[in-house]
């Protein structure tokens, strides 16, 4: 049996028809697709997509925002549902590559649908065409190949019989999930084919809870057996397995304490007496206190980034040793560690029952709930009164009102920015999605865009976005979607007239926040050193169809947050920041490098504790 249909309308009606399930719960694998349609798609995946309005178009703005709204969609589905991502070819095509680097850093699942030059060559060079004089076998489309988990070019219908179930195995696969990028020749896609009607046929892909081998895991029995100093750091891994219940249970019946990466807090909740809460380069005081001392580190589903590891410098005990829990050989294996390739979840359920009655010593137990209730009192301190009483607010009177504000189980979004430190430090989580940080790639402009993606996945929740002027100013075009859409949620939009985060590195290195504020060209000096710009983000976002509060304290904030929660549409809570007064950092190093040679003595002087700083960092073998 076959079916005659366009290779655009065949890819549409493969796609409405691939489920996933895991743990006996079925569902849709795709919500739809997001699209801009172009010379390069309109008469085949646009037209594909008219005749198929069970498999829904969602119109978005701007290319690379679709994406990652696609990605903020599969990050609250914990990877068990995607979007399709279509456009034309050429800018629209290269707008998504931000987005698949994203995805694919993140290890989080989008099919990406660029339309592509004519496979016949016939009317070459087309518009929009990259034209090459060694090769005519290439277009920018290429580009996605280094940030793409799997690629591929549909040159005659019969491809697509075998690039789609590739398509699907890469997007279902727990260790390989990233962007998938299906280039598709804007001819090839009109093209017509008597396909095989197996192809459409309703299939399930299902999502294993893979064991780890037995032999390891009697290793690392012996070796948490044999540790005086553990501690835990849960990742992003431990979430998307939906192992947190399992976590918390093994975290208390053996007292090993659990720090938290950008990716993974919410892994745990805040007020548990095991959590050490945010670990790393931004990490709390004593995660980080503690992390200097472990003789063995757990990492369940945790990739160690230089931010978890300060650079590799936060794990100082000369004796420690790491066991890595991770779906993912390539993570598992890091650190030299001793490899426990598998779910999380089951992971833990049969170290737990290998290690039968440990505990950690009593006094260690003590010891890490004392430093969660000084930590929380300390956080109680900050929320209240931040850094100064000065007016603007300071940046965590606002995060502190917003966690206050907040039902247990609503989401709070940020990527970039100064916020993710003092997010990462301070915030309060209470769920394992409650905390929705993108800091694989800490990309300016995710935030708005992700709100809208994660509404869209659970509209039971209620969704705060925390985004600051410069994210705002590169990405803010999604409102205009969530209106027509009416998928509502709110923004949180601080404004402190510069790059307050790379302002803050800048002063770090001894640059002295050259190139990060704001204002205008000095004509005197000729830099960019003259007063502040008359920017009203509050206007703009407004003339996006958002309704607009203005809140300068807390106590206008948190009347704002309310009203925003009755509203019928999306909100923006305008608040002007300082600057300059963030949350102190506690004694973890980042490694940037700094200029060996500068006539400046404050850049000499920062590459003096650079030096000193290098001399902690560690090579594990």
């Amino acid at each position: 049996m076959t079916r005659r249909l366009t290779v655009a309308q065949a890819t549409i009606t493969f796609l409405k028809n691939q489920y996933i399930e895991r743990d006996g719960v079925e569902q849709p694998y795709f919500g739809g697709c997001f699209g801009i349609f172009g010379h390069g798609n309109v008469a085949g995946l646009g037209q594909a997509l008219q005749e198929n309005p069970d498999f829904r178009y969602y119109q978005c703005r701007n290319e690379q925002s679709m994406v990652h709204t696609a990605v903020a969609y599969a990050k609250v589905k914990n990877r068990l549902g995607a979007f399709v991502c279509t456009t034309s070819i050429g800018p629209g095509a290269t707008n998504m590559i931000t987005g698949a680097a994203l995805a694919t850093i993140n290890r989080l699942p989008v099919l990406l649908l660029p339309g592509d030059i004519f496979a016949t060559r016939e009317p070459n060079p087309v518009l929009q065409q990259l034209e090459s004089a060694g090769t005519q076998d290439i277009s920018v489309n290429d580009c996605f190949k280094p940030v793409s988990k799997y690629w591929d070019r549909i040159n005659r219908p019969e491809q697509l019989i075998y690039s789609l179930p590739e398509v699907m195995r890469v997007l279902t696969s727990q260790a390989e999930m990233g962007a998938v990028t299906l280039s598709m020749p804007q001819d090839v896609q009109t093209h017509a084919y008597d396909f095989p009607e197996a192809l459409f046929q309703k299939k399930v892909w299902h999502i294993g809870r893979p064991r780890p081998d037995l032999d390891n895991l009697k290793k690392a029995a012996e070796w948490i057996k044999a540790a005086k100093n553990p501690v835990i750091v849960a990742g992003g891994g431990a979430i998307y397995s939906d192992a947190c219940d399992k976590l918390h249970e093994f975290a208390t019946k053996t007292g090993i304490p659990v720090g938290e990466t950008f990716a993974g807090k919410g892994a745990v909740r805040y007020d548990a007496p095991y959590s050490i809460g945010g670990l790393g380069a931004t990490g709390t005081k004593y995660a980080i206190e503690i992390a200097n001392e472990a003789d063995m580190v757990i990492g369940i589903g945790t990739r160690y980034s230089d931010f978890t590891t300060a650079s590799k410098s936060i794990f100082k005990n000369p004796k420690v040793k790491f066991i890595n829990i991770n779906i993912s050989e390539f993570d598992a294996f890091k650190h030299a560690a001793l490899p426990l390739t598998g779910d999380a979840k089951v992971t833990l359920e049969e170290l737990m029952s290998l290690l039968e009655n440990f505990e950690v010593d009593a006094a260690y137990r003590e010891r890490i709930a004392g430093m969660n209730k000084a930590w929380d009192n300390e956080v109680t301190q900050i929320y209240a009164e931040g850094n100064s009483t000065e007016p603007p607010i300071d940046q965590a009177i606002v995060i502190g009102t917003l966690n206050s504000f907040m039902d247990e189980r609503d989401v709070m979004i940020n990527a970039s920015g100064s916020a993710p430190g003092d997010l990462h430090k301070l915030w309060r989580a209470t769920d394992p999605k409650n905390f929705h940080l993108e800091y694989g790639f800490s990309c300016m402009g995710y935030e708005i865009a992700a709100g809208m993606g994660a509404k869209m996945a659970d509209p039971s929740r209620e969704i705060y976005v925390i985004c600051g002027d410069g994210g705002y100013l590169m990405n803010n075009h999604e409102i205009v979607t969530s209106i027509q859409e009416g998928i509502r949620f709110t923004i949180l939009l601080l404004n402190n007239n510069g790059y307050a985060s790379i302002g803050g590195l800048s002063e770090s290195i001894g640059s002295e926040r050259f190139g990060t504020m704001y204002k205008y060209r000095d004509e005197n000096s000729g830099q960019l050193s003259g007063s502040f710009l008359p920017v009203n983000l509050a206007k703009n976002a407004e003339s996006l169809g958002a309704i607009v509060i203005k809140a300068t304290d807390k106590d206008s904030l948190d009347e704002a947050l309310s009203q925003a929660k009755s509203n019928e549409r999306t909100t923006v809570i305008y608040i002007e920041t300082s600057l300059y007064r963030t949350v102190k950092g506690y004694n973890a190093w980042w490694e940037v490098p700094i200029a060996e040679v500068s006539a400046s003595a404050s850049v000499q002087k920062a590459y003096e504790t650079y030096r000193d700083n290098k001399k902690e960092q560690r090579i594990f073998l």
